[in-house]
């Protein structure tokens, strides 16, 4: 499972398991990265749910 981040200033994607890992990173600086790897975290059961339920339909 993974999660794509696209903003304006930049895209990347986050492996969600086995375990948070940072897979690609398009123009994205270290200290966003960071903020971004945060709110994965915070947000992992959520985005975890909703990856399950838009892929099993």
């Amino acid at each position: 499972m993974h999660v794509h981040v696209i903003s304006s200033e930049g895209e990347a994607k986050f492996w969600l398991e086995p375990e948070i890992e940072l897979a690609k990173n398009y123009r994205y600086s270290r200290k966003q990265l960071k903020e971004i790897e945060s709110l994965v975290e915070v947000h992992y059961n959520e985005l975890i749910s909703a990856w399950q339920q838009y892929f099993r339909s």
